[in-house]
């Protein structure tokens, strides 16, 4: 699944330098990283049933995240077809928060018997660094047992910013807005140090009808997780609530400074929210039309980076983006 390529500028040396380099060969693909099955507590349907319903809801590529365990690796494995790229991973359940490990080898099983005190944790990290996989803090403000994130976030590649439905009447609204503040937060220290993590989004998929809600987009040259991986890591990337939501994001130098511009598709009469490391810098309205513009000026001295929300009319997310970086010297 192909969607529109944003073009935008961005300084030497971070993460979202590689978003301009070779942006016309790459195309955009749909995954969800976070998906469990029966082979996980309270998972509801099999891999089977859950590749079917990724292919329904439009996903080029999922990521199987059982607890703590490789024992559906081989089915997972089984899954993959040259229209849907099924890769194999965990969800790490450690006493004191949990982390994804993406791209695992079969049978392959990272430790989790640790609290947030130990030294377990960077031992961990360098077995999925070791394959060449991620590893994502996930869901950091989790309200159940054992859900809430007390490990550094130092040596995560990336940071679980929106994970299931964005909706107002369970705790779960709480736990997105406070994940999305707390990094918003960071961007303001990391960027100025190149070492930001990209924000990615996964449906933490349990129960039929959750899966893709949300997912992320990525940049790639090709569907294999070698080029997922390099996508997801370089910030190229950006989540959506649903497959019918299109997004190009640009900032372009202009003679007056810097001219941001968002083309939206697929969230009429939502609003959109570019943000700098201050906070929101502009505010527009979608029409009721399916499609719709919004922009505005801004300049590398203001702005360390650009970065957009976008929400329906109910207040709920429909799409973030990860930071196009402008100027990353602080100050």
């Amino acid at each position: 699944m192909t969607t529109a390529m944003p073009m935008p500028v961005a300084s030497s040396d971070t993460p979202s330098s590689a978003v301009i380099a070779d942006c016309i060969a790459r195309r955009w693909y749909r995954g969800d990283c976070h998906v469990h099955s029966t082979h996980s507590s309270g998972g509801e349907l099999t891999p089977h049933q859950l590749v079917a319903a990724a292919r329904a809801a439009g996903l080029d590529f999922i990521v199987g995240t059982e607890h703590n365990t490789a024992a559906a690796h081989e089915t997972w494995r089984a899954l993959t077809s040259d229209d849907l790229l099924v890769l194999l991973g965990q969800e790490v359940v450690t006493r004191e928060g949990h982390w994804l490990a993406l791209g695992l080898t079969p049978g392959q099983v990272i430790g989790w018997d640790y609290g947030a005190a130990a030294d377990s944790l960077e031992r961990q990290l360098a077995e999925v660094h070791r394959v060449g996989g991620l590893s994502v803090a996930a869901h950091p403000f989790a309200p159940y047992p054992t859900g809430t994130f007390l490990h550094p976030y130092q040596g995560f590649d990336c940071f679980e910013v929106w994970n299931g439905p964005w909706t107002s009447d369970v705790p779960w609204q709480a736990d997105n807005e406070a994940a999305l503040a707390e990094w918003a937060r960071s961007l303001a220290a990391d960027v100025p140090q190149g070492r930001w993590r990209p924000a990615i989004g996964n449906s933490d998929t349990h129960l039929d009808g959750q899966i893709a809600i949300p997912h992320t987009v990525v940049a790639a040259e090709a569907l294999t997780a070698d080029a997922l991986f390099a996508g997801i890591r370089a910030g190229r990337s950006w989540i959506a609530d649903s497959a019918d939501v299109y997004l190009t994001f640009s900032a372009s130098t202009t003679a007056g400074g810097v001219a941001v511009r968002a083309e939206v598709r697929g969230v009429p009469s939502g609003v959109v929210t570019i943000h700098n490391q201050h906070g929101a810098i502009h505010s527009e309205a979608l029409p009721a039309s399916p499609s719709g513009t919004a922009q505005c000026q801004t300049s590398a001295s203001e702005s360390m980076f650009v970065r957009i929300e976008i929400r329906h009319p109910s207040g709920h997310m429909a799409a973030l983006t990860n930071p196009i970086i402008l100027n990353n010297q602080s100050g």
